[in-house]
């Protein structure tokens, strides 16, 4: 529409005006009126047909990213920022919507009307196109030098970006122990700096962008200015009509904007390439779902043979955090696992839902491998409780019920969990189980959270229950509850328990002692007390290292944490909580 005005006005110059006709320049002004028109009205078609479209793709793409990332290992989501992610799911996709919907549609257009407007001007005068032709060349030497330059700056930026949101997500989330510590100018000198690297880089960008739009905007201008000074000795010597100048001046200054507008359309078209970049530097990381069928199941518990692991960030040589553990727990048993600090207990019970992958050997439930096993039929079978729990922000119910089978868990479901992880203290919250925890849960208690998250794991009845230390944050009376109930849970289950305290220890039917990456020796809690020096020292809280005695020597009868006595477990002469020695007693009392 905007190329046919400047033929209506040379037709009004070289015709009406010429012949001094009023009606035929009110005819023209009609047209020029109802070009325009039509021109604003195909703007705001074309802006209603493309915003629709695009903005269900940022949506198809936002959630085909989260459905990934919900899908990607956990050594992914250890080695990226959250922050890195955020910026991804929401910063880089408004910059490829703002792409599709305004540079990729006008670098069309622009690039059609360029087309068909310098066909237009070498129709009128070839010697004047060329005229305006002159500066293409140096452009496109000077856009593609540019063009490099400012992708490297947009890289930055976003990147940049992404670290700030980490920043700032860090600091909201941790505001209590930013409070707490009166770290809160440490953490605005971080946030300052972080926001000085971004705003010098947007700087940077700005110099680019200026730079480009100054030569972009000059070397037309001269071209017309070229133009119009050899057009006007042209028209001078008769050799071009003055309707046809006017009409090419209109043409060349009709495609100031298409020329014009290339600086900025390159540098968001260099944003949104980038942008895609990042977006499929996470969408390309393949996910471990393998589609296997199970082998038909038999009872026969949960076996680790020769598994082996290592974090994939480990430095080369490291030794491998385990080093072949060999476990068996029988159908319907319960398994103590016990080591000391950083001895990878917390990753061996990550290996069984596959949240890390074992880089050797070989994990069966019930003779199935689960390296065959679709995630989703895993994590049915095994479910989860870790010694920090995390919420979400939803009510009380819909956390619960997260831990529940595809087929979601009854309000009978529910109440039973709760009242076995001893949460009576929901009832008493404003809206009873409707009532919203709010971030990471963080409006109840640390031992309130935790309990919320082992009636999580258990509300779906698993046929195998691995618990991480869940009972660190109760204090001793609500830890006798809970542990009362979950021997109840533990007799229909398998189960794997993480434990520190000799009171959890009493939960298991057998103790599995990890040391040196390794199973060191199996046995009843009294068998090892009995037998291993460092199981002795593990349960006794001293400080003292336990050299002596080895393992296999006869108990001291004064040791910490015997009673003098040996029995099975479950039987009368087993050693309750007031038989253990007092330090792990007070130590867990102040836990």
């Amino acid at each position: 529409m905007s190329l046919l005005i400047p033929l209506v006005l040379k037709w009004m110059v070289d015709g009406p005006v010429q012949r001094h006709d009023p009606g035929g320049v009110w005819l023209g002004g009609g047209l020029v009126l109802l070009l325009g028109l039509l021109e604003a009205g195909l703007f705001g078609v074309r802006r209603w047909m493309v915003a629709r479209p695009l903005a269900g793709v940022e949506a198809g793409m936002r959630a085909g990213l989260y459905r990934h990332l919900q899908r990607l290992p956990v050594d992914f989501h250890d080695r990226w920022a959250s922050g890195q992610l955020l910026s991804r799911a929401t910063m880089d996709l408004q910059f490829l919507r703002m792409f599709m919907a305004f540079p990729l549609v006008f670098l069309v257009v622009n690039a059609a009307t360029i087309v068909i407007g310098f066909a237009i001007l070498f129709a009128q005068s070839w010697l004047l196109g060329l005229v305006l032709l002159a500066p293409a060349v140096p452009m496109m030497i000077l856009c593609s030098f540019f063009e490099t330059r400012y992708a490297f700056a947009a890289r930055a930026a976003q990147d940049q970006a992404g670290d700030l949101a980490t920043v700032v997500e860090e600091s909201v989330l941790g505001i209590r122990i930013v409070k707490a510590f009166g770290r809160h100018r440490s953490q605005a000198r971080a946030f300052r700096g972080k926001s000085r690297e971004l705003w010098h880089t947007e700087m940077r960008k700005a110099r680019l962008l200026s730079d480009i739009w100054a030569v972009i905007m000059t070397l037309p201008e001269l071209a017309i200015g070229g133009a119009l000074v050899l057009g006007v000795l042209q028209v001078s010597d008769d050799k071009l009509s003055a309707g046809t100048l006017v009409a090419f001046l209109s043409t060349a200054l009709a495609l100031r904007w298409p020329v014009e507008s290339i600086g900025f359309l390159l540098a968001m078209s260099n944003e949104a390439a980038t942008a895609a970049d990042r977006y499929f530097e996470a969408m390309d990381i393949p996910e471990v779902d393998p589609s296997g069928s199970e082998t038909p199941p038999r009872a026969d518990g949960l076996r680790l043979a020769d598994v082996r692991f290592r974090y994939p960030d480990a430095a080369d040589g490291s030794p491998e955090l385990l080093a072949g553990i060999d476990l068996h727990i029988r159908p319907g048993e319960t398994m103590a696992l016990v080591g000391a600090t950083g001895s990878g207990k917390s990753t061996l019970t990550a290996l069984l839902p596959r949240l890390h992958q074992a880089t050797g050997g070989r994990i069966t439930l019930d003779g199935v491998d689960i390296a065959g096993l679709p995630l989703a039929r895993l994590r049915e079978l095994v479910a989860v409780a870790f010694e920090e729990p995390t919420l979400f922000s939803a009510t009380v119910r819909e956390n619960v019920e997260m831990g529940a089978g595809p087929d979601g868990a009854t309000e009978e479901d529910v109440r039973r969990a709760l009242a076995v992880a001893q949460c009576d203290f929901v009832h008493k919250l404003p809206k009873g189980l409707d009532t919203q925890v709010g971030e990471q849960g963080l409006s109840l208690s640390g031992g309130q959270r935790q309990r919320l998250a082992l009636a999580r794991a258990v509300v779906g009845r698993p046929r195998f229950l691995v618990l991480d230390d869940p009972l660190s944050a109760l204090d001793v009376h609500t830890e006798a509850l809970v542990e009362a109930a979950l021997r109840e849970v533990l007799r229909d289950t398998t189960g794997l328990v993480v434990a520190h305290r000799p009171s959890t220890v009493l939960l298991a039917d057998r103790v599995a002692l990890l040391t040196g990456g390794r199973i060191a020796a199996v046995g009843t809690h009294q068998e090892l007390l009995r037998d291993s020096a460092e199981y002795r020292h593990l349960m006794s809280g001293d400080d003292e290292p336990a050299g002596l005695p080895e393992p296999g020597a006869p108990d001291n009868p004064g040791a910490p944490g015997t009673s003098g006595t040996s029995g099975a477990p479950g039987t009368d002469d087993e050693p309750h909580e007031r038989d253990m020695p007092a330090p792990a007693l007070e130590r867990s009392d102040a836990r």
